[in-house]
């Protein structure tokens, strides 16, 4: 995969290229990424990319054209890419405004072979750029960032996970929480015992069939517990709902238990 990053502090992104997953992804050959500075193309003597807004209020926005010429100069690039044409470049601006990211997003984005970012300063980008340039609009949450570089930092670094041979084992991607749109099962290693707290037993015997179902139904209690709203919008099969009311009723018992202490 190929992804160009538009971008006022492009050596933000260091912490990617020079570290983790993304990193080996990127030494690797699975992942390029190449960031573009819309000050190289201001065209005035300070190399200024900002400017106030009309009918006034707080702060600056970003201008249409050093950020059209910089994603003008990424699709170029982009197009020597893979063999798709350089209009089927999706350019993707990271905005409070946006649709909310999920992990079915994530592994869509997964699928392509070339995307443009774009990170926004100050209070926002003039917006006749968003419709002439950009063909999407994502957001990490309900909430407002000082720019959108750590937004893509995230979404990169999200889809790097599941591009083929990016981890060290096949299922790790798989088994990531909201894959299957439940919450990750609980995880332990060596030492068995920690203050008193045990691993639970059936982890230990090393029976795969009950561990498999320990753990998916771990999954489901904790998506009960803390995510409902997941749940909501899944259609458990019987077993998957048999599981959960037996977490459920696991749950109440030990409620009760405490109770009479």
């Amino acid at each position: 995969m190929w992804c160009g990053v538009i971008s006022l502090f492009p050596d933000m992104f260091r912490a990617i290229t020079e570290h983790g997953i993304t990193r080996r992804a990127i030494e690797s050959g699975l992942l390029q990424l190449e960031c573009w500075n819309p000050r190289d193309f201001a065209k005035n003597r300070h190399k200024t990319v900002d400017d106030r807004p009309y009918g006034g209020g707080p702060g600056m926005v970003m201008q249409v054209e050093p950020l059209r010429d910089a994603i003008q100069a990424a699709k170029k690039v982009a197009a020597l890419q893979g063999d798709l044409p350089q209009t089927q470049t999706r350019v993707i601006y990271l905005s409070p405004q946006g649709r909310k990211i999920d992990q079915r997003a994530i592994c869509e984005f997964a699928k392509e072979q070339r995307l443009i970012f774009l990170a926004g300063r100050y209070e926002g980008i003039d917006e006749r750029l968003l419709t002439l340039e950009v063909d999407e609009e994502w957001s990490l949450g309900d909430y407002v960032l000082s720019g959108g570089e750590l937004a893509i930092m995230v979404m990169i670094d999200a889809i790097t996970r599941w591009l083929p041979g990016s981890l060290g084992h096949e299922d790790s991607a798989e088994q990531d929480s909201f894959t299957q749109g439940l919450l990750d099962y609980p995880h332990y290693t060596r030492p068995a015992v920690v203050d008193g707290l045990k691993v639970p037993s059936v982890l230990l015997g090393g029976d795969h069939k009950a561990i498999a179902r320990w753990r998916l139904k771990q999954q489901l209690g904790r998506t009960w517990e803390r995510r409902k709203d997941l749940l909501e919008a899944l259609h458990l099969d019987e077993k998957s709902g048999a599981l959960l009311q037996e977490f459920i009723d696991e749950q109440k018992v030990n409620e009760r238990g405490m109770d009479h202490e």
